[in-house]
């Protein structure tokens, strides 16, 4: 059984508390003086692209065999995800569809959606599909014992890969979460394994995982 205790409004405001931050800007170039000036003015035109899609050359770097499901091209894709907040981007990726459901009846859209550099082990539609369908149905219409799941999911800071190697985070639920493993093999809580990591949104890192994790 899931224990039952009441988020604090401190937990959830904690979330909403961070703030988006904006882009930063990009530098004006100066007139060719010179062949070596051009061809740094050039670069320079070259990294100003980059820059403006910096999210997007970040989700590139995903890894694991779930990433494979995860739509080419279009919202749901990992360039899709990566210009929009963590809520709104999950609610276009065909595998989190469930999750999404979730946070809805938990009203914790705006919560994720406002909330600045965190992480989120977001479990798929086959980690939900393991919890028997009477208890996942109870759990759906519990919005405390939702919020409590829900919020344990997710931590503070933009987590990397190398940081999931043997790592204990506190969650916004409170208990705390840990990581293990290497390359491009890691679990959450010892069974919960990463199968999809690294994808980037506009204000969360987020790694799909298989099963739903449980607070103590």
């Amino acid at each position: 059984m899931i224990r039952k205790s009441a988020l604090t409004t401190t937990a959830a405001a904690a979330a909403l508390a961070f703030g988006l931050t904006a882009c930063g800007g990009m530098d004006d170039s100066g007139a060719d003086e010179n062949t070596e000036t051009g061809s740094a003015e050039e670069t320079e035109g070259t990294g100003m692209d980059e820059g403006m899609d910096e999210s997007t050359q970040t989700a590139g770097e995903n890894f694991g065999p779930g990433c494979a499901e995860v739509p080419e091209d279009g919202d749901g894709s990992f360039e899709g995800m990566a210009q929009d907040p963590v809520a709104t981007a999950a609610s276009n990726n065909p595998l989190l569809s469930t999750l999404v459901t979730a946070v809805g009846e938990a009203d914790l859209v705006d919560t994720l959606n406002s909330a600045e550099d965190i992480t989120v082990f977001a479990p798929t539609n086959d980690a939900f599909d393991k919890i028997p369908e009477e208890d996942l149905n109870a759990l759906l219409e519990d919005q405390e014992q939702l919020t409590e799941v829900l919020t344990y999911h997710v931590v503070e800071g933009e987590q990397a890969p190398d940081a999931l190697e043997d790592g204990t985070f506190t969650s916004l639920q409170g208990d705390d979460v840990t990581t293990e493993g290497s390359g491009e093999e890691f679990t959450v809580n010892g069974n919960s394994k990463v199968v999809c990591g690294n994808v980037q949104t506009s204000n969360a890192t987020v790694y799909l995982v298989d099963t739903v994790l449980m607070p103590s």
